[in-house]
């Protein structure tokens, strides 16, 4: 049996193929008699409205776009998940791409937004922009950053408190007595890196002022690194006696060759972590991390690409902080002040 289409519908009611668009997708209201016959004609053919051809005829594709670095990681696999959720929750569909943390794949991405495959997209990326990331940002409008920053762009934005996080990290290991501790973590052109490090280093200084003693090792946030981190501190620093390990991967890259060289935590090294996605609950020992709240990070990523008003620049919502919790565990021991 052949399918009913829009043209058999409006033929059957003797009305324009355009009159039953409308009508369908709601931007236009029949005198009764009109509406009856478009009614009885769809139910009479069986007719089954395109879903996907109404939404264009709104404008709108009822589907936002999530564009992370990685989906293999604890936290992006999480973010994913809160993200999904919520947009299930609010009638939505969500595309997920995965950028593999390249240039390229991101602008292409980028250029959904503009060619109005999606509504909108909550945009993540783990490296530093040489302006091509912001102006295509800009450009495409209805985009809200998350986690890191592109600088030069002017859309919504939501962080976790990297600054405090790092405070919270640094004033732990400082008042259980360690004064020469070793920050694991990125670089100052990514915002995490920067912020947690000058939380951290300020914590640090309240508490031992000139007498702080703070190496950084700058990489990215992966287990690969982490093993190389801690097999230099090993090498080039045997006097640390805390780390600070600002995400689950590099906290796992560092236990790895901790346990391989019979560095015991805490007794030899004290250990702080950073997100608290991934089971740092479950090593032995437990690992104390200041967790971040990434599944209420999608929450609000979704809410805020929603809500704004994107129709006035003027009224986009400034920068956006959330809170992080510091988790204590069995990881970090007292050491004697010297």
């Amino acid at each position: 049996m052949a399918v009913a289409s829009l043209k058999d519908v409006a033929r059957a009611a003797g009305v324009s193929v355009t009159t039953v668009s409308r009508f369908l997708n709601g931007s236009l209201d029949l005198p009764e008699r009109t509406r009856l016959a478009v009614e009885a004609a769809i139910l009479e053919l069986n007719y089954l409205p395109n879903p996907h051809a109404r939404r264009l005829s709104r404008g709108r594709s009822d589907t936002i776009g999530l564009v992370i670095p990685d989906i293999a990681t604890p936290f992006f696999a999480t973010l994913v998940a809160a993200v999904e959720a919520e947009a299930d929750r609010r009638g939505l569909g969500l595309t997920l791409h995965a950028t593999l943390n390249r240039r390229e794949r991101e602008l292409s991405y980028l250029q959904a937004v503009r060619r109005n495959q999606v509504d909108g997209l909550i945009f993540v990326t783990n490296h530093a922009d040489d302006g091509a990331i912001a102006a295509a940002i800009n450009a495409s409008g209805q985009v809200v950053i998350l986690d890191e920053d592109v600088q030069g762009t002017s859309v919504p934005k939501l962080f976790c408190d990297n600054d405090m996080g790092g405070y919270m990290a640094g004033r732990h290991l400082a008042e259980a007595g360690h004064r020469r501790a070793l920050f694991i973590g990125s670089v100052d052109a990514m915002i995490s890196g920067a912020r947690r490090f000058a939380g951290f280093k300020r914590a640090m200084m309240e508490v031992w002022g000139k007498d702080a003693r703070i190496e950084r090792y700058a990489g990215d946030y992966s287990i690969d690194f982490g093993r190389a981190a801690a097999r230099r501190m090993l090498d080039e620093r045997p006097d640390v006696t805390a780390v600070f390990a600002t995400s689950d991967e590099i906290t796992i890259g560092v236990l790895e060759v901790l346990q391989g060289a019979g560095v015991r935590v805490p007794q030899d090294l004290s250990l702080v972590g950073f997100d608290d996605v991934g089971p740092l609950h479950l090593f032995a020992p437990a690992v104390t991390a200041v967790r971040q709240p990434v599944r209420a990070l999608g929450v609000r990523a979704l809410a805020l690409l929603l809500d704004t008003d994107w129709t006035d620049p003027s009224k986009l919502p400034p920068e956006e902080i959330m809170s992080v919790t510091l988790i204590t565990r069995n990881s970090v021991a007292p050491r004697i002040r010297s």
